[in-house]
């Protein structure tokens, strides 16, 4: 097999330790050395001399949770790094079994057998840690939530048939009102303002309870949390705010899509950049972000369809926007979610409409365009023949004599 690059490594990553091997090809002998070095600072930067002096100008590893980072980091100013994927690394059939892990990951590399993952530079590196952080935070503010809801139901008190927001205004102040020991429903009744989904006499009912002072320190407890989460996702949104000074022209574009808020176009960038020349086609996109259903038939029955995994980031994102894409009426989205769901089910069609949304996100990027909506008749207007000959068949099956002519 053709060597392309005679003179590489392969890394193998742990979290203490860096196992190197360096593959040299002199005409048709091949020479390895091995060594490993510690993953500090200056362990790695040792590495990045021991390649050098090796003449090395290819450098593969495994993406083995973080520990790849600070090993990149150092290593990138001086060698194309690969980051391979450790399920394609299996997959390469020929490895013996006394091989170390770096010495097969150099032998591929050196003959071109390694796809490289997508890493994307360092200003979206850092906006994706924001944006990631951010998320965490706001599903943590959720779970103290949940767990006032629950302390609620231990006191007997049912807020949560009544309202809607637990922490908006009035739930705030009704919160607030019962950690410093009010307990007549009257009273924390008249903290609300604004209009309740429930009638006084149902919020007077509801705050019917067995408030102890346990309960008063749970609920306190978790509001403290709460304001303390909120504190820091104030802050997280001003450094996200500042991170996106160079991409706000393709925030802007994104948010021309229906159903993607700036919210959303954050995400999408800090997940998969602007740069679109990394993915070698839309559908190595597609696929990258978990939206490629498998291919599973045996004997001309197929078994399966399910999606594969992926990060628990950029899917559930888009899922959520093409929701929220999907309400709005005479649209292109809408359509097609409802053409899918009469024949496939709302869950794959949400999947279809997320992965729409993520091509038309892949071609606005790559050509600097706003989103063009085709329009809630695009499907009719494209399949006019088949759709005439459908309706002219169910009419027929009505009992319905039908005379065609042409327009």
């Amino acid at each position: 097999m053709e060597v392309l690059y005679p003179h590489c490594a392969g890394l193998d990553v742990h979290a203490g330790s860096v196992t190197a091997c360096a593959r040299i090809a002199t005409g048709a002998q091949i020479s390895y050395e091995h060594r490993t070095v510690s993953t500090t600072t200056r362990g790695l930067l040792e590495l990045d001399e021991w390649l050098t002096a090796h003449g090395c100008t290819h450098v593969a590893m495994e993406a083995t949770g973080v520990y790849w980072k600070p090993v990149w980091h150092v290593l990138e100013e001086h060698f194309t790094l690969v980051l391979a994927n450790a399920m394609h690394i299996r997959n390469v059939p020929g490895r013996k079994s006394d091989m170390n892990d770096a010495t097969w990951i150099a032998d591929l590399l050196a003959h071109g057998l390694i796809r490289s993952s997508f890493v994307p530079p360092a200003p979206i590196q850092e906006l994706r840690d924001l944006t990631r952080t951010r998320r965490q935070l706001v599903h943590e503010v959720a779970r103290h939530v949940l767990r006032i809801q629950k302390t609620l139901e231990d006191a007997n008190l049912k807020l949560t048939q009544v309202m809607s927001d637990m922490v908006g205004v009035s739930g705030r102040a009704i919160l607030n009102a019962l950690v410093a020991g009010e307990t007549d429903p009257e009273r924390l009744a008249d903290l609300t303002r604004g209009r309740l989904k429930a009638t006084r006499a149902d919020l007077v009912d509801a705050l019917h309870g067995r408030v102890t002072d346990h309960h008063r320190f749970m609920i306190q407890l978790h509001l403290s949390q709460i304001d303390a989460l909120e504190t820091a996702i104030a802050h997280i949104e001003a450094r996200i705010g500042d991170a996106l000074g160079p991409f706000r022209a393709a925030v802007s574009l994104l948010t021309t899509m229906p159903g993607l808020s700036e919210t959303t176009a954050r995400v999408l960038i800090a997940e998969i950049g602007t740069d679109m020349s990394r993915f070698p086609s839309v559908g190595h996109l597609i696929s990258w972000a978990g939206f490629c259903p498998r291919l599973d038939e045996s004997a001309g029955k197929r078994r399966s369809t399910r999606t594969r995994q992926s990060t628990p980031w950029l899917k559930p994102t888009l899922i959520n926007a093409a929701w929220a894409a999907t309400r709005k009426k005479d649209s292109y989205l809408r359509a097609q979610f409802l053409r899918i769901k009469s024949r496939r089910g709302a869950k794959k069609a949400i999947l279809a409409v997320a992965s729409s949304m993520l091509t038309a996100a892949y071609v606005m990027l790559r050509d600097g365009v706003e989103y063009h909506d085709l329009g809630s008749h695009h499907f009719d207007q494209r399949d006019k023949q088949h759709l005439a000959k459908r309706l002219l068949q169910r009419l027929r099956d009505l009992g319905v004599a039908v005379e065609v002519k042409a327009a």
